[in-house]
């Protein structure tokens, strides 16, 4: 049998999908919740690096990775490794019943590598809605107040709580009213295609951020009953948006000028993607909190809230995860950020310039591309 690396793509065997295929795709309709959104039906056999074979033997390209999970690739050999060893020494020991040093180890880490030269705590989960929901009760457990800015566009999950922040797609809302928080959404700082007029000279963000002081704040959110402002460094569902460059820095400000928590959700743009380990980075601000989840696991269910010291201050019990932090999931993350940190990240950074550049030359001759974005990959 060819290995995945000796195979020429595509490999297409059969028609599409295959005769396997749409004997699970049958089943599939049958037996599972037919809330989530397939791009393609394609039944997975095994993947390797950028590439996937399916139950019929076609073999493909991936430029999903999992929803940004696989950010090194499948099967990655040296991240299998360390899933293997750990898993012989054990799979699970609840951290909120006992004690582990993995815990503690990527705390050391992800605190080092993280903006803001500031006493720090860590919270674990398994996923970026799970990160998020951690971040929303420290808000406002911190802080005492219960209201919240964020961004049209955003997305941020689909849990009660996060889902009140989430406003990319009605039909992520559809039947499940009313919200649990009390958010209002504001425009996102889209260079192309943003809503509000602007005064001579005005930038994107600096109009972003009137509009919360002079219209949010005085009409629907006042200033001091808001825990925190929510925002994606770089939108993903919400169209891969990278924001004009001052406008985290006026955020940053608006928060700092009335006690407010700034809450970052890294949890697809963060790990490397931008070409930073962190897609703040490109942006010189210090958020109060950081989410993070997908890549971050190495393929594993692993979200991290990490927070200023004075922000996680709360009593025993008050939040928790029996799963989260699950010592399998750590030491894939460790060994992630190893790899990364060993010139990938770098590597990102280049590579995304050079699709750019070509992206952009590509514009120039086909009057159809309205816009080039991007950071990194």
């Amino acid at each position: 049998m060819q290995t995945l690396t000796e195979i020429k793509l595509p490999e297409i065997r059969t028609e599409l999908p295959g005769p396997k295929a749409k004997e699970y795709l049958e089943k599939d309709s049958r037996l599972i919740s037919p809330s989530y959104t397939r791009s393609y039906p394609l039944i997975a056999k095994r993947g390797f690096g950028a590439m996937i074979e399916d139950v019929d033997g076609n073999v493909f390209l991936d430029f999903n990775a999992g929803v940004a999970v696989a950010a090194l690739g499948h099967a990655h050999p040296e991240i299998a490794e360390v899933i293997h060893r750990q898993a012989l020494e054990f799979t699970h020991i609840s951290g909120t019943d006992y004690y582990y040093p993995h815990q503690t180890d990527l705390a050391e880490k992800l605190i080092d590598i993280t903006p803001g030269d500031f006493e720090k705590r860590v919270h674990y989960g398994n996923s970026g809605a799970e990160a998020m929901e951690a971040a929303l009760k420290a808000a406002i457990y911190s802080t005492g107040r219960d209201k919240f800015i964020a961004f049209r566009g955003a997305f941020h999950g689909r849990t009660f709580g996060t889902l009140s922040l989430t406003a990319s797609r009605a039909s992520q809302r559809r039947g499940f009213g009313p919200q649990a928080l009390d958010v209002t959404h504001v425009p996102f700082a889209n260079p192309i295609r943003f809503p509000l007029e602007r005064r001579q000279g005005e930038t994107v963000g600096s109009r972003v951020a009137r509009y919360i002081e002079e219209t949010i704040f005085r009409t629907t959110v006042p200033p001091e009953d808001c825990a925190a402002i929510i925002v994606e460094p770089v939108q993903g569902e919400g169209g891969y948006v990278v924001p004009s460059p001052d406008f985290l820095l006026e955020l940053r400000r608006i928060c700092d000028e009335h006690g407010i928590i700034l809450i970052v959700d890294e949890v697809q743009s963060g790990m490397g993607r931008t070409g930073k380990m962190w897609a703040i980075d490109h942006f010189g601000v210090e958020p109060d909190i950081i989410c993070m989840a997908k890549a971050i696991g190495g393929g594993l269910p692993l979200g991290v809230t990490l927070t200023r010291e004075e922000l996680m201050r709360w009593h025993v019990g008050a939040h928790a995860s029996t799963f989260g932090g699950n010592p399998v999931a750590i030491v894939a993350a460790m060994k992630t950020i190893e790899i990364l940190e060993g010139g990938l990240i770098d590597h990102c950074a280049a590579a995304g310039e050079y699709m750019l550049d070509l992206l952009m030359e590509s514009r120039k001759k086909h009057d159809c591309i309205v816009d080039v974005r991007g950071l990194g990959l």
